[in-house]
């Protein structure tokens, strides 16, 4: 049998353990081992590979950094005081809850950097506000899900890291580049939002009150400080994104240890015979703050998905390899290149990202088609900071189409509504992302005017 029949049939039984639910970290290492033994490559080759990948990519050590920074967010109630200033500013429209739950996720992104962790933490948060407040629990649901996809946009952001360590662009220049097109993926779900919840008269109204707004803002300072010191850092060039995620997560930690006693201090206000370890007092989620010996437990829960996204980030890697030796490279770019002119490879290689995307979680599909298609994007003419907002904007939506669509199982977890109820609620936002996805890819300015030297 040859070569290319054996890795036919090894390709068809993975994918048979992907539809089985094989996590998909085995599923690239079984196909990985397989192919190397067919194309005659050493086990070494695999090993050497893991080793550079964990030994160079000193800009790696920014992704499990951001990742503690989001469960330290959490733990410290930050999250919470940016949700109440969300929903001050916009409880006054119709859907200005669910409204409100979107903007917290591009909030909450603009500090944790991970898709995941804001679905999971607005999601438990604010999904029991919405059906109390009468929404459709599918839609809130969804809501959650839908908002959760700006979390590898706005920066900081994980998957942005990833990119830049593999294709050798400065990551702070993404970071940047990220700013205006993740605030028009909000603004475009609040749109849809807006729509569905007045054609179904969803959500209670609040009125718009100043004196509201000013006091949860100042409520969420530290927030709005953690944010601005990211944001500052990595654009006056200051801070490296490592050193900016080592910076953030030192505030985040020290912010956690103070929240707790004004957290005690003011419950004791409300009810000073209150117990604040009472768990009859609501739900435990709400507490803010934590203790020094709740850190070790927090750092272990972090460390955990960082030892899930790292030997996934290797394993690509070698997979990206194999795919060169066996000419899907050159496959793909003849395929692409030959559609034509400018706007044609453009909205090809966009196809091909979106396809990837409903099947694969982003950081195999960036890992495995971004050096493939940037360049392709490159030698048309299209700056390689655009192309990177262009193909992760287009990735992050698949974070909320099936089969794959990461973001539906974890809001379904979360909130108890089985992920197939969730689908027909996702829609409006779909489309809307769609919409924005196209505009940034037509208009390069909104991925590269805040950059210095570049407009």
């Amino acid at each position: 049998m040859s070569d290319g029949s054996l890795i036919t049939l090894i390709s068809a039984g993975v994918t048979i353990l992907f539809m089985l639910g094989v996590p998909i970290f085995l599923i690239i290492g079984f196909w990985v081992v397989l192919c190397s033994f067919v194309l005659g490559l050493t086990l070494d080759n695999v090993g050497v590979a893991l080793a550079d990948v964990f030994t160079d990519g000193f800009a790696l050590l920014a992704m499990p950094l951001f990742i503690l920074t989001g469960d330290l967010i959490a733990q410290s109630g930050i999250a919470r005081r940016l949700s109440d200033f969300a929903y001050a500013c916009l409880g006054w429209l119709r859907g200005g809850l669910a409204m409100a739950s979107l903007g917290a996720c591009g909030l909450f992104a603009a500090i944790s950097g991970s898709n995941s962790a804001t679905t999971a933490t607005i999601g438990a948060m604010m999904h029991p506000e919405m059906v109390k407040g009468g929404y459709d629990e599918r839609f809130a649901a969804a809501t959650a899900a839908s908002g959760g996809t700006v979390g590898i946009i706005i920066p900081p952001s994980i998957i942005f890291i990833v990119y830049g360590f593999l294709m050798n662009l400065p990551i702070s220049d993404l970071f940047v580049g990220g700013i205006i097109p993740g605030a028009m993926m909000v603004v475009g779900m609040q749109f849809a939002c807006w729509l569905v919840c007045r054609r179904n008269g969803w959500g209670h109204l609040i009125p718009l009150n100043m004196n509201r707004i000013l006091k949860t803002a100042f409520g969420a300072w530290l927030g709005f400080f953690a944010i601005g010191l990211v944001l500052w850092g990595i654009y006056t060039g200051k801070f490296s994104p490592t050193e900016a995620a080592g910076v953030t997560v030192g505030f985040c930690m020290l912010a956690g240890l103070i929240s707790l006693p004004l957290y005690r201090l003011t419950k004791r206000d409300r009810n000073p015979s209150a117990d604040i370890n009472d768990k009859s007092y609501g739900d435990m989620l709400l507490v803010e703050g934590f203790r020094v010996r709740d850190i070790p437990g927090i750092v272990l829960r972090s460390a955990q998905i960082s030892g899930i996204l790292a030997p996934m980030i290797a394993i690509s890697v070698v997979m990206q390899q194999i795919l060169s030796l066996l000419g899907a490279k050159e496959t793909i770019e003849v395929f692409v290149t030959g559609m034509g002119g400018y706007y044609a490879v453009l909205f090809t290689a966009m196809t091909l990202v979106f396809i990837a995307g409903m099947v694969l979680e982003s950081l195999p599909n960036t890992i495995i088609m971004a050096p493939i298609l940037a360049p392709i994007a490159h030698s048309i003419g299209i700056d390689p900071v655009h192309f990177a907002v262009i193909f992760l904007v287009g990735g992050s939506i698949g974070f909320i189409t099936p089969p794959y669509g990461l973001n539906l199982y974890v809001a379904s977890g979360v909130t108890g509504v089985p992920y197939f109820r969730l689908l027909k609620y996702t829609v409006p936002y779909l489309i809307s992302l769609l919409a924005v996805w196209i505009v940034v890819a037509l208009l390069p300015e909104l991925s590269t005017i805040l950059l210095p030297n570049r407009n």
